[in-house]
């Protein structure tokens, strides 16, 4: 096996680095997965992740934990709403005999990474390592994180997400702004603190459209309703709003003008004390993005392929790129890592350039002047 005695240093994570580890584990690699968080307890934010059966299910499949996933998902979490921004519905899957989300299932987050942090050897992850730099060493590297420790590997694989730091070292490619910018938020006890919209959203999801804006909301089984706001702004929005995104009233205030044709119902996002915002500016790497492969650094998932959340394929293309990235790795059909790697980028690069021209199409449809009706043809098959 090419990876025989070779060490592996895995940055990030999430989904797509931690499904990578538990294959390279099964082949009997040697494997460390260097998280910047402090620890496995620290709160998992983010919307609810649905598994595609080619790709995110398929790895589970691999791993040998789709038994743990239909233990730890939650049925009826794609069950989808579409409202306008008055609150209308327009298409309620619950009401369908035959639910639209029912071929992907839907899991929670902190769920999904705890049981495939379960599965890992003791020891495989190294908490607290927020990656800063890396150099040559001899015929591998040496990994320099923000707490002063330091680390060797043979091969890196930068899982560190869209912001990844690891990706420079491999190609200066850079990401383009879609057009759209997202404020992400979360609403704990939304039973209680956003009760109008806790009952709409029915423990599912729900797309409320209008003003050429979006506003997805997503419920949690921690009881918490996560939201994403999409709204067509300048690329540099965020740093010339003047907005402290920790400051909920400022957050608030400029939510009431921007959505401000909207029904008050959606304002009922802002009534709990225990609510956090982030926003994300949507960008994209050039779909004919190509870069010469190297023998010992590679990368998946958003730090390779980078998209808008608007198809729901990011975590399902990290873990797809997990078990392809593990095939080539463990194979014997290759001379050399080199070989291996460039394989697989190969095939990665052409899969979700595809998969990013759909997300850029759904995008815009999105933030269109009547995406209602255009989504009720596509869910109406």
């Amino acid at each position: 096996m090419l990876i025989d005695q070779k060490k592996i240093a895995i940055i990030g994570g999430g989904p797509g680095g931690l499904t990578l580890a538990k294959l390279l584990q099964i082949k009997g690699a040697e494997v460390k997965l260097y998280e910047r968080d402090e620890s496995k307890n620290v709160r998992v934010q983010g919307t609810t992740l649905d598994l595609h059966e080619e790709s995110g299910l398929e790895a589970l499949r691999r791993v040998g934990l789709i038994d743990a996933f239909y233990a730890n998902y939650r049925p009826n979490a794609g069950r989808l709403r579409i409202t306008d921004k008055h609150a209308v519905i327009h298409l309620d899957d619950h009401a369908a005999e035959n639910a639209y989300a029912e071929t992907r299932p839907e899991i929670d987050r902190a769920p999904l990474r705890h049981i495939l942090l379960e599965s890992l050897r003791p020891g495989t992850v190294v908490w607290n390592s927020y990656f800063v730099s890396m150099e040559k060493q001899d015929k591998g590297w040496i990994l320099h994180f923000k707490n002063g420790a330091s680390a060797y590997a043979d091969i890196i694989v930068a899982a560190d997400g869209a912001n990844s730091k690891v990706r420079s070292y491999i190609t200066g490619i850079k990401p383009v702004y879609s057009g759209v910018t997202i404020v992400e938020g979360n609403v704990y006890d939304a039973e209680i603190n956003a009760p109008e919209l806790f009952k709409l959203v029915k423990g599912g999801k729900l797309f409320a459209f209008g003003d050429e804006q979006s506003l997805i909301l997503s419920a949690k089984g921690d009881g918490s309703l996560s939201f994403c706001t999409g709204c067509k702004v300048r690329e540099n929005w965020v740093q010339q709003t003047g907005i402290d995104f920790n400051d909920k009233q400022q957050v608030f205030t400029w939510f009431k003008t921007a959505f401000g044709t909207w029904n008050d119902i959606w304002q009922g996002l802002f009534n709990g004390d225990d609510i956090w915002f982030i926003p994300r500016p949507q960008y994209h790497f050039p779909l004919n993005q190509q870069w010469a492969a190297l023998p010992d650094v590679t990368m998946l998932g958003d730090a390779a392929h980078r998209m808008p959340p608007y198809a729901g394929e990011g975590v399902n293309q990290a873990m797809q790129d997990a078990y392809e990235l593990a095939d080539s790795l463990t194979g014997y059909q290759f001379a050399n890592t080199q070989q291996a790697i460039a394989y697989y980028e190969s095939k990665m690069l052409k899969r979700t350039s595809e998969v990013t021209a759909f997300t850029l199409h759904n995008t815009e449809m999105l933030h269109a002047e009547d995406p209602i009706n255009r989504m009720l043809e596509i869910m109406g098959g």
